[in-house]
């Protein structure tokens, strides 16, 4: 089916279009909520305590929708989607995600998650561009990241962790009620509501990933542009719901920790499965490559001095964050439609936007001095 605009399609088409993408992240959500809710009441019955829940059932449980999708879309035959969501995941739970949780109200984060998740998120990205750079993620690859992912695993159970989300917390303290009369009712019940949430996340992303196919034929772009802009925020809702609910109940760490988590988690589970279980091994769009990977890994860099300057997240840097990611989702669009104010705005960020941005970490970094001082 060759490229025909939003115009010239059927209103069916559309209708089924928007059906499949909204059903699909519906089912996306409420399936990784069911997982994460029933895995950490089986997790919490067998004794595990609350920390390792959190950093293990609840962490993957929100990157479950991303996994998900590019686990599908490897084995359907579309691998831009499945790198895409990934690094287009990646880079809207910075900028979108933490922006807009700033913006809300700002963030403080730990001194563990600065020293010690951050430098890791920014390494594994780094390592992304290095096992990719010809073109394809392999099995050796993929071995390679998900070696990366039970090393990571090891040393947050021997450091205590990062921050543990709320919902690990809640659901760990149900723990004695699990113990308590009924208590094998209860678990076999919590195996459901796992299992049902495993099957909602498989159909969810089948719908997703159809939908969003159907979308990038109807606009004539490319799969890889869906993948970095529409499934990458679809696949990044529980985390924006976590981040978002999390700075608003005061739990500002979490927030971050949620984020940088699930950044590490990205990269060395999803694209590490997706290597080993590949036949042929999962290929990298050159595009990616040139453009999408350096982007991320910019973004991670970019949140160094930030995170160090008074080790909080203000509205100024949450403007900021948003501001670049509406310019990055601008640029794709304008480069995949080859717009003929592409060449316009990609010299406006080089005279206006970047030198603004230097100006405006600048004065974060200015006032994180000042607080200090006083």
């Amino acid at each position: 089916m060759e490229a025909r605009g939003l115009a010239a399609a059927t209103e069916r088409e559309q209708l089924t279009i928007t059906i499949l993408l909204l059903a699909g992240a519906a089912l996306l959500v409420l399936g990784a909520e069911l997982l994460v809710r029933g895995a950490t009441l089986i997790a919490a019955a067998a004794g595990i305590r609350p920390l390792i829940i959190g950093l293990t059932v609840v962490a993957f449980g929100t990157s479950a929708p991303e996994l998900a999708v590019s686990l599908g879309a490897t084995f359907g035959g579309e691998p831009d989607i499945a790198v895409g969501n990934v690094v287009g995941s990646n880079i809207f739970n910075v900028l979108f995600i933490l922006g807009l949780s700033a913006l809300i109200v700002p963030l403080a984060v730990q001194r563990q998650v600065i020293r010690f998740e951050l430098p890791i998120m920014l390494g594994v990205s780094i390592l992304l561009l290095v096992v990719a750079y010809d073109g394809i993620i392999g099995r050796l690859d993929g071995l390679l990241l998900f070696g990366g992912l039970l090393a990571y695993l090891f040393y947050l159970a021997r450091s205590g962790g990062a921050p543990v989300p709320a919902t690990a917390i809640t659901a760990a303290t149900e723990d004695s009620a699990i113990r308590g009369p009924g208590g094998a009712r209860r678990i076999a019940i919590a195996a459901l509501l796992a299992l049902l949430g495993l099957v909602l996340l498989v159909a969810g992303s089948r719908f997703f990933v159809n939908g969003a196919v159907g979308l990038a034929v109807l606009l004539g772009v490319s799969q890889t542009v869906i993948g970095l802009t529409i499934i990458a925020a679809g696949t990044s809702l529980p985390e924006l719901a976590t981040s978002v609910l999390a700075g608003i109940r005061g739990e500002r760490d979490i927030a971050v920790g949620n984020v940088v988590g699930s950044n590490i988690f990205n990269i060395l589970a999803i694209l590490g499965l997706c290597g080993l279980l590949a036949p042929d091994g999962v290929g990298v769009n050159p595009a990616i490559l040139r453009f999408d990977i350096p982007v991320m890994i910019a973004v991670a860099v970019a949140t160094l001095p930030v995170f160090f300057t008074g080790f909080r997240i203000g509205r100024l840097e949450g403007l900021l964050f948003l501001a670049f990611y509406t310019a990055y989702t601008a640029f794709l669009v304008l480069q995949a439609t080859q717009h003929d104010a592409l060449e316009a705005f990609s010299g406006g960020m080089l005279m206006f936007v970047l030198p603004l941005t230097a100006i405006g970490l600048a004065l974060s970094v200015l006032q994180a001095r000042r607080r200090r001082e006083r």
